[in-house]
């Protein structure tokens, strides 16, 4: 965590007020959403307005929450851009003495009323952390309260007993509970449930799958304007990491066989993509390269995919969950998105080449020779055709979102795709939306393998993109077999052969385009792994 030091700052804030009715102070709202907060907010890594000119804060609303020592405030903030936008944020605060403070991370000296001390995210006092695990432990349904505290029901009554933070912030700060459970603070937030809480709940509480981290308990704060999720607590999963840094760690053994094994990378078998493979019939020059076990974890995850699936479209009861047919009003809601996002792009990298070189130039130049085919492709999306069906999906999948426990896989954050807004993180799409998003990471794992180890192999380039391309589409035939074949015996309506291959086209292009945006954005010369996922897709 952010170990910032209370001895750096110039001076103390003085206010008149006691801490316990500050927020009723119009001083110190001013004060306390300009000169302290914009100084502080800035720098955390939960904000997510770094890219943008922040213009000023407001203290949009907040609630008091008592332990049997402290007062603390939980705060909703609207943060304004001079780009014309806002986002809103939570921040839990506390006020404590010297000796109270429990961390050196501070928002600043302050003085209230006659009592010195520091104002703390809350988050980094114990007293606090205790103050939220047993309200979610011992709630009981409450009507009217404007703060909802929930337990799951699989979750038994307990004292609390420790607390830690779980790994670096990022977006969100996860705390560790008694080494079981992960209570989940979400710091951006917005006028809606969370999808994480949503799903989370569904499929722990409604459905019964087991692979991903069961749901434990949820904050919620009620408003007139709707529901905000403030906390996901779910069980903590044993693991040994996510199946990103897994599959960078095979992929690199198997680029190093190519050596080991002398293998001429011109001579290994091709397959068309999309061919969907039992493991049986993989050709043995592919086995004798990649091995066995590799092939037979991605069947696993795919397996674990469809279950997910089957479970998000098996419910005829929960309108948010119950699967449905495809629609005018969805297409144009799909092909608006998609052709706003597509200009974005084209813009982009019309504004980038100068940036690129080699094979990315290359490769960018033909993306925009080929703009208006990558535009009537999205254009094309003919729903009366469409007979398979539309579910809630995860909408962010991707090697980062799935843990390794063991020999088998478990599946987490369900927020979706964080460039989308809230409601268009509801729309229920197609899962091959999620398989599509998976094969796009299995193309990034590849590719960043031989990005990151340029000087390991004694191969040119374009020879390990080469063999790249070929392990890649035998990752694809794999788990496209596993996931199609389970998917349909568990009842979920993906559409026959030719749907699912122009849904999984589609989506995978989409995907690649709004990967390119972010590759150009920030590290031009990964340009070249969207650029080459859109040009393999188009040239199927």
């Amino acid at each position: 965590m952010d170990t910032s030091n209370q001895d750096t700052f110039a001076g103390t804030f003085e206010f008149k007020t006691e801490w316990k009715s500050c927020f009723e102070d119009d001083d110190f709202v001013k004060i306390f959403s300009s000169d302290i907060l914009e100084n502080y907010i800035i720098n955390k890594r939960w904000y997510g307005g770094k890219a943008s000119t922040l213009k000023y804060i407001d203290v949009v609303d907040y609630f008091k929450i008592t332990s049997k020592k402290n007062t603390y405030y939980g705060v909703l903030l609207e943060v304004n851009f001079k780009e014309a936008f806002y986002q809103h944020y939570f921040m839990p605060l506390a006020f404590m003495s010297k000796e109270e403070l429990d961390t050196n991370t501070v928002i600043a000296p302050i003085k209230m009323a006659n009592q010195e001390g520091y104002l703390v995210d809350a988050l980094h006092q114990e007293d606090f952390r205790n103050l939220l695990f047993d309200n979610i432990i011992k709630s009981k349904e409450a009507k009217g309260e404007k703060l909802i505290f929930h337990k799951g029901n699989t979750i038994e009554l307990e004292n609390y007993s420790s607390s830690r933070f779980m790994g670096l912030e990022q977006s969100n700060t996860s705390i560790i509970y008694n080494d079981k459970y992960v209570l989940k603070i979400f710091r951006r937030i917005y006028v809606s449930t969370n999808p994480d809480y949503e799903i989370s709940r569904f499929l722990t509480e409604r459905m019964n799958f087991s692979h991903s981290p069961a749901y434990t308990g949820s904050i919620n704060l009620t408003l007139p304007e709707g529901n905000i999720t403030l906390g996901l607590m779910q069980e903590l999963v044993v693991n040994q990491g996510d199946a990103w840094k897994f599959m960078l760690d095979q992929v690199d053994g198997v680029f190093d066989n190519l050596k080991r094994k002398k293998i001429k990378i011109d001579k290994l078998p091709d397959i068309p993509m999309f061919k969907r493979l039992n493991i049986n019939e993989i050709p043995p020059e592919i086995i004798d390269w990649v091995g066995l076990s590799l092939f037979l974890r991605i069947q696993t995850m795919a397996l674990r995919t469809a279950e997910m699936h089957i479970a998000l479209g098996s419910d005829i009861y929960e309108t948010a969950f119950t699967p449905t047919t495809y629609n005018g009003d969805y297409t144009v809601w799909l092909k608006n998105r998609m052709l706003y996002q597509f200009q974005n792009r084209l813009n982009i990298i019309e504004n980038s080449l100068h940036k690129l070189d080699g094979l990315a130039l290359e490769l960018a130049h033909q993306f925009m020779e080929n703009k208006k085919l990558v535009r009537k492709h999205f254009v094309d999306f003919d729903w009366t055709k469409m007979k398979s069906e539309r579910i809630r999906i995860h909408g962010d999948y991707h090697l980062g979102q799935v843990l390794i426990s063991g020999d088998d896989f478990y599946i987490l954050d369900f927020e979706g795709e964080p460039e989308s807004t809230i409601r268009d993180r509801k729309v229920k799409q197609p899962p091959l939306k999620d398989v599509a998003g998976m094969f796009r990471s299995f193309h990034y794992a590849i590719y960043a393998t031989i990005f990151n180890n340029k000087d390991k192999y004694p191969f040119e380039q374009e020879e390990l993109f080469a063999a790249g391309e070929i392990l890649y589409k035998y990752f694809v035939g794999v788990f496209l077999k596993t996931y199609v074949d389970k998917a349909q015996s568990g009842n979920l309506n993906i559409g026959y052969n030719h749907e699912i291959d122009f849904l999984l086209k589609y989506c995978l292009l989409e995907k690649a385009v709004y990967e390119l945006g972010y590759e150009l954005n920030s590290r031009p010369r990964w340009a070249v792994i969207p650029l080459r996922g859109i040009q393999s897709i188009m040239n199927y």
